[in-house]
């Protein structure tokens, strides 16, 4: 027996064992309504526009006359509401455009239950032709930033400037994954995954993937439940996590000729600064900061300080 199979072996067990001890209903977390998931985290600005067949939730805030509006894309299992800070600060004076992904937040899982990185830049392509936009700013966090530098690679003539944000997309980066991520790649668990989502698994996975888990609030906790008990979500989570391996070559990197800005958190436990290190190096003329008290998701954490750099870089 390898250690990766001893590893899964007592995952499993450890999870039939919360979920007996505990008892189903304790833990019982069935799908809920979309018009219920709406009137709470989708009032104004919030809207819902049809791409390829599936109503988006977007936010499109800020001069419609921004000859370069900035196009923000979120995470695994996050929602547009990751950039809510960045939004607010930059929607005075730049058109800011964020969205949930298929698969997650409020716009949910697409038909053809593909959420590969291909399909994803697809999908961006889509939003921007959607709304009038020839040539944008694109940003991205994690999965997001994965996204966004796909995009930047695939549409060279579309994309003006680049901003990765602890990005994913490099072969052997997971480091500490989150509990609530290993519970969906396994089978036994995944099984009962669309019926018990345990509140103490969301809030355990947010406190691992911020520099000061003193900043998880029950609010935050709130939203990401809820995403995740989107009708189709937890299931497409498990579909996306499957074709995650099949992104694409982290060799396009060096095909990437925009300005480049790589923000990270000095306390990402998931993926660690060495990979900013690394996109700054494979990105011809990248710049990197690392934010050295911040985790996983620091446009989220902190996004005063993030906001700042990004200010220096869009005015550079």
């Amino acid at each position: 027996m390898n250690s990766l199979w001893l590893r899964s072996l007592w995952l499993v067990l450890a999870g039939t064992v919360f979920f007996a001890s505990v008892g189903l209903t304790a833990v019982w977390a069935p799908d809920l309504p979309l018009d219920e998931l709406k009137a709470r985290w989708a009032q104004p600005p919030s809207t819902f526009i049809e791409i390829n067949g599936q109503q988006v939730h977007l936010r499109d805030e800020g001069p419609r006359h921004d000859p370069l509006p900035i196009l923000l894309v979120h995470g695994t299992s996050a929602s547009l509401h990751t950039w809510q800070g960045w939004a607010e600060g930059l929607r005075g004076e730049r058109r800011v455009v964020r969205f949930d992904l298929p698969g997650f937040g409020l716009t949910g899982p697409n038909r053809q239950n593909d959420y590969s990185i291909e399909r994803y830049v697809l999908f961006v392509r889509s939003v921007a032709a959607r709304l009038g936009i020839d040539r944008f700013v694109i940003a991205g966090n994690s999965l997001g930033g994965q996204v966004a530098w796909a995009t930047a690679a695939a549409l060279p003539q579309r994309v003006d400037r680049l901003i990765l944000v602890d990005a994913a997309g490099l072969a052997g980066a997971a480091g500490d994954v989150p509990l609530a991520f290993r519970v969906a790649r396994l089978p036994v668990l995944r099984n009962v995954a669309p019926y018990a989502l345990p509140r103490g698994l969301v809030e355990g996975s947010l406190r691992r993937l911020y520099g000061d888990p003193g900043k998880v609030t029950p609010q935050l906790v709130d939203l990401y439940s809820d995403m995740a008990r989107r009708e189709g979500n937890r299931a497409a989570l498990a579909r996306q996590i499957e074709q995650a391996a099949d992104g694409p070559d982290p060799a396009a990197l060096a095909k990437i000729r925009v300005p480049t800005l790589v923000l990270w958190g000095g306390r990402d436990r998931l993926l660690p600064p060495s990979l900013g290190e690394r996109f700054a190096r494979d990105i011809p003329g990248a710049r990197l900061v690392v934010l050295e008290e911040l985790g996983h998701m620091p446009q989220e954490e902190d996004p005063g300080r993030t906001l700042a750099e990004v200010r220096r870089f869009l005015g550079s």
